[in-house]
């Protein structure tokens, strides 16, 4: 296989200019007078900022347990609720979770899906946006059908064949997804194969990126000014909730990963020093064969499957480098050379596992679009209203999809069930934005900057795909249900500020 710098990213850049009315109350709860930043995050721990504790043992997410006695349908129940959580010895931090935890869905190709959610956030509607699955509109937890707190209903679907893939679900309530993404919520959802191609031998280990920014008291600070600019970035990036964990492996050890970045707005350049990484899966399951990497880039909601061979006995490190994606403001973080996960590999020989397929499936081309749609990313910063010190809908931050803010009443675009289109996400603006559409995977056709087109190694499904500043990204997609589906930018504070728009899909 031919080894090469890798970028895994595909990205969500949708801008927006909300009303006065909508601004204001999307702006609830934030330190708008903040302007100096969000803490410190390039400074060292110390002088009253909370230390977390390093090297303990990897912990796995908790499993949802099936509630169902019937083969081919898993029931559960999930709350989203306060919980608390020990992060720095002696501090409690509330925060929010999934029945108290980030826990793993897991189900396979085929099952009837049946949870039973109920909202137990204080004063705050919620929904469960199962993030790249293909489920009806109805079952989507857009931000259009929120659940009320203390209020419950029903998340049912089927998974279609050819579904296997590492999804995940997160809250997606219109003003309020960043505060409770960062605050917690978040889990995973793994659709298995009837067959897996990728031996048993190799294990298969969830890896979920968080990040977090704690009080000296413990609690998490609300977002500054500079938070909803950029989006919002902790100062501890976390790996299951845990900061640096450690893993164990034999030398030669071969390990399946699946790496999430659950944050709100943090880019991940990462590399796995002292071990080999080679990609197998994207956000809509495996590509077609394995692609060995030196490095890849994980933007905001995007996922990669690795095989990573840990040859060399000693300390091989997974470590973030640097990564230029714009920013706007005092505060810019220092990720260069952070330490996520240390795996300790041992001197002792691991037993031997089949080798990687040298093909793990078959994707198909989509074919030739019926329909071109061209969505133009722009932002701009105006001033602040002096006597209320809120945003105004004529002076205030505005990120913009085609010179339009989001409005939950009006419909962007139409589209047609099975209609095969091609996409050109334009990124005027000055930051990457990660890309997103619901309800279906796309292919990604060619990136574009400067008059330069380059095309992709491979062919994958993707949900989720950065788009740098300064380029074009075409994709095609096809929507098989009907119904609304929304697009957005999953700089999650970028979206709550009006980069979204709607797509009605008509049967």
């Amino acid at each position: 296989m031919h080894r090469r710098t890798f970028l895994a990213s595909l990205a969500g850049l949708a801008i927006a200019k909300p009303t006065a009315a909508r601004m204001k109350h999307d702006m609830s709860g934030h330190d708008m007078g903040a302007m100096g930043g969000h803490g410190n995050h390039n400074m060292p721990q110390g002088g009253g900022k909370p230390v977390l504790p390093e090297g303990l043992p990897l912990r796995d997410l908790p499993r949802l347990e099936n509630q169902s006695g019937v083969a081919g349908t898993f029931k559960a129940k999930l709350t989203a609720g306060p919980s608390t959580v020990r992060f720095s010895e002696g501090l409690d931090t509330p925060v929010l979770a999934y029945n108290g935890a980030n826990p793993v869905i897991e189900a396979r190709e085929g099952d009837r899906i049946e949870i039973a959610f109920r909202n137990e956030i204080p004063n705050e509607s919620t929904t469960v946006h199962w993030h790249g699955m293909p489920v009806p509109a109805d079952q989507d937890g857009n931000p259009a059908d929120p659940v009320a707190s203390g209020r419950e209903r029903v998340y049912a679907f089927d998974l279609p064949e050819g579904s296997a893939a590492s999804y995940w679900f997160h809250p997606h309530p219109h003003g309020l997804t960043a505060r409770q993404v960062y605050r917690g919520l978040a889990g995973i959802f793994l659709v298995k194969p009837k067959e897996d191609p990728i031996p048993a031998g190799y294990g298969d280990t969830v890896l979920m990126f968080t990040d977090l920014r704690l009080g000296a008291d413990g609690t998490m600070p609300d977002s500054s000014m500079v938070d909803l600019m950029n989006g919002r970035v902790g100062d501890h990036v976390l790996v299951n909730g845990q900061k640096n964990p450690a893993m164990t492996a034999a030398r030669g050890e071969k390990r399946r990963l699946r790496l999430f970045n659950a944050t709100n707005a943090r880019f991940l350049r990462l590399k796995f020093e002292n071990a080999g990484m080679t990609v197998i899966g994207m956000d809509g399951g495996l590509i077609e064969a394995p692609v060995a990497v030196e490095e890849l880039l994980l933007t905001p909601a995007e996922r990669v499957e690795l095989i990573v061979s840990f040859d060399q006995p000693g300390v091989a490190k997974l470590i973030a480098l640097d990564y230029e994606h714009g920013w706007m403001g005092p505060g810019k973080p220092n990720e260069a050379g952070m330490t996520l996960l240390t795996a300790n590999v041992s001197t002792e020989t691991a037993p031997s596992v089949p080798p990687l397929p040298a093909k793990l499936r078959s994707i198909a081309p989509l074919g030739e679009p019926t329909i071109t749609r061209r969505f133009v990313l722009t932002e701009s910063m105006g001033g602040m209203d002096q006597g209320s010190m809120s945003m105004s809908s004529d002076m205030g931050m505005k990120f913009l999809i085609n010179g339009a803010s989001f409005d939950m009443d009006r419909i962007d675009e139409v589209s047609k069930v099975g209609q095969v289109e091609l996409w050109e996400i334009v990124n005027q603006a000055d930051m990457d934005h990660p890309f997103h559409v619901h309800g279906t995977q796309f292919q990604v056709v060619e990136h574009e900057k400067d008059g330069e087109v380059t095309k992709p190694a491979y062919r994958a499904w993707k949900d989720t795909v950065n788009v740098p500043a300064g380029e074009t990204v075409r994709f095609l997609l096809r929507q098989d249900l009907p119904g609304p589906r929304m697009y957005h930018c999953h700089i999650l504070e970028h979206e709550q500020l009006g980069m979204m728009g709607t797509i009605d899909v008509r049967a």
